[in-house]
C-alpha cells in the first residue's frame, strides 16, 4: 500500500514562505494524483491543491490561488506544496493524500469521496502567526 509522509510544516510570519514535501513509498506515485488539504483548529478539512502526476494537470482552491504552487519530483516521488505570502487563515495540519480514479480537479472537488482515497498521510502543522 502507498504510504505518505508529510513534512516541511513549521511556525512563519504573515508574508513568510515554507515549503511542504509529500513523500511516497511502497510504490511509484505515476499513476496517482496527489493532493493537499488542510483543517484548522475547529473547522472542516477543506481541499487547497491537487496534482495529476502524469500529465502535471494542477488545480488551486480560489483562497490560495496565485500564492500557492504544487509540483512533482516524480523520481523522488514526492509532491511539494510551496506557499508564498502566507495569511493568518493559512494556519492548519495540511495533508496530503493519493487516489488513483480522479482526475487532480475532482480529486479537490469532490469532498465526500476524500475519506476514500488509497492514502492519506499523518499531517503537518502550519502556524502564520507574528
Amino acid at each position: 500500500q502507498l504510504q505518505l509522509v508529510e513534512s516541511g510544516g513549521g511556525l512563519v510570519q504573515p508574508g513568510g514562505s515554507l515549503r511542504l514535501a509529500c513523500t511516497a513509498s511502497g510504490f511509484t506515485l505515476d499513476l496517482y494524483g496527489v493532493g493537499w488539504f488542510r483543517q484548522a483548529p475547529g473547522k472542516e478539512r477543506e481541499a487547497v491543491s491537487c496534482i495529476n502526476i502524469v500529465d502535471d494537470t494542477q488545480y488551486y482552491e480560489d483562497p490560495v490561488q496565485g500564492r500557492f504552487t504544487i509540483s512533482r519530483d516524480k523520481a523522488k516521488k514526492t509532491v511539494y506544496l510551496q506557499m508564498d505570502n502566507l495569511k493568518p487563515e493559512d494556519t492548519g495540519v495540511y495533508y496530503c493524500a493519493s487516489e488513483s480514479t480522479v482526475t487532480a480537479t475532482a480529486m479537490c472537488v469532490m469532498s465526500s469521496l476524500w475519506d476514500r482515497y488509497d492514502s492519506w498521510g499523518q499531517g503537518t502543522q502550519v502556524t502564520v502567526s507574528s
